[in-house]
């Protein structure tokens, strides 16, 4: 009988952005400002739920959380940050877990944020560490990338001025 072996690591998921602000703008305005821009109709514990996310509360430092505040006052956190280096990266732990999920881990997402020089930012964001959801894994990974793509090519651009 053969030795099971364990599936190979599922690559980083990647994601690329151009917005139409400098850099220290639009780094300010994913951290700082998330609770304005960030579609939480659709991306939240609370709509996963069938109910309504009142707010993102965002601890913008190293060590600092981003937890939703749901309608009834409920909180569900959804990372920590890891590095916090304003305008230019940041990394933090990552995943919003359905309600009652009993969460066994988090994907690491790491931002950089480069100015272009002409009023325009480039962000990339790679998100990893996608065995920590286990056989969930493929199924994340795959959620993730269709969300990011709303989530930035959306909401964080038309937040930056297109």
């Amino acid at each position: 009988m053969p030795l099971s072996k364990d599936p190979p690591p599922l690559d980083p998921l990647t994601k690329t952005v151009v917005v139409k602000c400098p850099g220290d703008k639009a780094f300010s305005i994913f951290v700082a400002k998330m609770d304005s821009w960030w579609p939480l109709a659709k991306y939240s514990a609370s709509a996963i739920a069938g109910g309504t996310a009142k707010a993102i509360r965002v601890q913008a430092q190293k060590g600092g959380v981003i937890l939703e505040v749901g309608s009834g006052g409920d909180e569900h956190l959804w990372g920590s940050f890891l590095t916090f280096n304003p305008s230019t990266d940041l990394s933090m732990e990552f995943h919003i877990p359905t309600p009652g999920e009993k969460v066994m881990g988090r994907s690491l997402v790491e931002l950089k944020f480069a100015d272009l020089g002409d009023g325009r930012t480039r962000l990339d964001l790679s998100q990893s560490n996608w065995h920590v959801f286990g056989d969930k894994a493929l199924g994340l990974r795959a959620g993730y990338k269709g969300s990011w793509t709303t989530i930035l090519d959306g909401a964080f651009k038309d937040a930056c001025g297109g």
